[in-house]
């Protein structure tokens, strides 16, 4: 018996068992769908425009809420590290009482610490464990809430829309939190709900972050180098579009057709209902598999987990250097690997969109990467707005050394190691660069892909992955590459000397493993915190 693929998978990446099938005329809530996030890309401005004074009331709570945690921190769990000689120990608690505060002041401070969450590498580990509970551990809303939205916004009473509505959802995050359910006419369905006053605290905490973010320009050579306002610009982005799902199912199928159009199979999305999608309120299929994390699980299944991570990757870098459209905010309570390997990708209310020319700054990024041409990356990042568009670039390539041989930073003394990274930043703020707003999410999802690879295929050679990837990319899309940015893949062999310049090792390492590359990372923050312990 031969089975027939369902007719919508040449619009998208869709799973193989439909509830419905999607056709593109029949999105009652797609029209005019442009133009809506062009409505609500325009009421940025306003949102975070500098305000002589803040909300009173709002700064005053948050105040409160994280005066309490630091000086709660303060009295006991950093006292216990400093009697104890275990910095770990403050740390975590530092960690724990500000994510307890993120919790209570509410969405937008959740949805900050869902982006610290995914900052593995970048963050302290005790402050990404603990952030990574606001993904989807919230404290859900009422029942009877949730019963009010989705009439209001369905215009029936629930019990004639489901046949069944589980009172406990599957998850609770910043912005909504998502029900199992079970339609009248037999589909099974997660519900997504928006919390009731979601909207109007958002604007409120957005006035706040927007008054204060200027003072900290300068302050914090991080955070100047960051960008204070660029990053609360980028909340205000796409937290607004975030509270509109029907540009969140618009999102689902624009990714859907991108993986269609590239055939990638191994990413699937699910398929929004065609007529229950309102502002507030998102019915969609209903997929299930394996948590990212359990890694024994699959590995029981037969499942190649190294191979899921590489089809991220692959589907994440077409997305944004040949499509301009990409998932904005990959974390495992975003993804789902099925049974047969396909990832079952969730949650799109942040979605990377680059214009033209920003699109083909990440293609000339890629390509610098690829052939190891420093020169083509700083120019492609000033194309992106991270560095001003007179910079000197060759300035800056001998300014911070690039065209230097690399120092190994396990074999550096942690003084000379800081002394030579504060030198970087203060020639970065010097030259004027920035953190612009898409290449947050690009760099987001970077970091998350690089713990993944941790958990799912720490044993793989990350030399061979990287030149597995750029044959692909040369194989299928050199001639298109070399029309766009004007150097042919397949006219330049692949150079791995940047990347390994990148990880501080020299020319003559020809293999490394991420279980490697983390035991580097662990030497030279063990080594960093007895420096910092005996300098007490």
């Amino acid at each position: 018996m031969t089975s027939v693929s369902p007719a919508d998978l040449s619009v998208g990446a869709f799973s193989n068992t439909p509830p419905w099938i999607i056709d593109l005329a029949e999105l009652r809530w797609r029209p005019g769908a442009g133009e809506l996030r062009a409505a609500t890309a325009r009421q940025v401005p306003d949102l975070v425009r500098k305000r002589r004074l803040p909300p009173g009331r709002r700064v005053l709570r948050v105040g409160t809420e994280l005066g309490r945690a630091i000086s709660g921190w303060y009295l006991i769990e950093r006292r216990q590290g400093r009697r104890q000689d275990r910095p770990e120990v403050s740390r975590a608690g530092l960690s724990r009482r500000l994510r307890l505060a993120f919790q209570t002041l509410g969405p937008t401070y959740i949805k900050l610490g869902q982006i610290l969450s995914s900052g593995e590498g970048l963050f302290p580990p005790e402050l990404v464990n603990e952030f990574r509970l606001l993904r989807d551990r919230v404290p859900p809303e009422p029942f009877e809430a949730v019963r009010g939205v989705v009439e209001e916004e369905l215009g029936a009473p629930l019990d004639e829309l489901f046949e069944w509505f589980d009172r406990e959802p599957l998850a609770a995050a910043s912005i909504a939190q998502v029900h199992a359910a079970t339609l009248r006419s037999g589909e099974q369905v997660v519900v997504k709900v928006q919390r009731p006053a979601v909207a109007t605290t958002v604007r409120t905490d957005l006035a706040a972050m927007s008054w204060i973010a200027p003072y900290l320009i300068g302050r914090i050579p991080v955070a100047a180098l960051a960008n204070p306002p660029a990053l609360v610009e980028l909340f205000a982005e796409t937290i607004v579009e975030e509270l509109d799902f029907r540009l969140e199912a618009d999102n689902m199928i624009d990714i859907a057709a991108v993986l269609a159009a590239t055939g990638q199979r191994s990413v699937v999305v699910p398929r929004p209902h065609p007529v229950l999608v309102t502002r507030r309120v998102l019915v969609m299929e209903r997929l299930s598999g394996f948590s990212f994390d359990d890694v024994v699980g699959m590995h029981a299944a037969g499942i190649d987990t190294a191979a899921v991570v590489r089809a991220l990757m692959i589907c994440f870098l077409e997305g944004a250097t040949l499509f301009g459209v990409f998932h904005g905010d990959l974390h495992g309570g975003n993804l789902f690997v099925q049974a047969d390997g396909t990832v079952a990708l969730l949650d799109y209310g942040i979605t990377g969109r680059l214009d033209e020319t920003r699109r083909l700054a990440f293609l000339r990024m890629l390509m610098g990467g690829t052939i190891n041409d420093p020169k083509m990356q700083l120019a492609a990042l000033r194309d992106l707005g991270a560095l001003p568009a007179d910079t000197d670039l060759d300035a800056v390539i001998r300014d911070l050394g690039i065209d230097q041989p690399v120092k190994d930073p396990t074999t550096m003394a942690p003084e000379e190691l800081l002394t030579e990274i504060r030198e970087i930043i203060k020639l970065l703020l010097a030259y004027g660069a920035r953190f612009p707003k898409v290449l947050m999410l690009y760099v987001k999802d970077l970091l998350f892909l690089d713990g993944a690879l941790a958990t799912l295929a720490p044993d793989v050679d990350l030399f061979a992955e990287v030149t597995h990837i750029a044959t692909y990319f040369t194989e299928r899309y050199g001639e298109r590459i070399a029309s766009e940015v004007g150097v042919d893949p397949r006219q330049h062999a692949l150079d791995l000397d940047g990347m390994r310049a990148q990880m501080g090792v020299t020319p003559d390492v020809e293999s490394m493993s991420y279980r490697d590359l983390q035991a580097r990372r662990e030497l030279i923050r063990k080594r960093m915190e007895d420096h910092r312990r005996h300098k007490r």
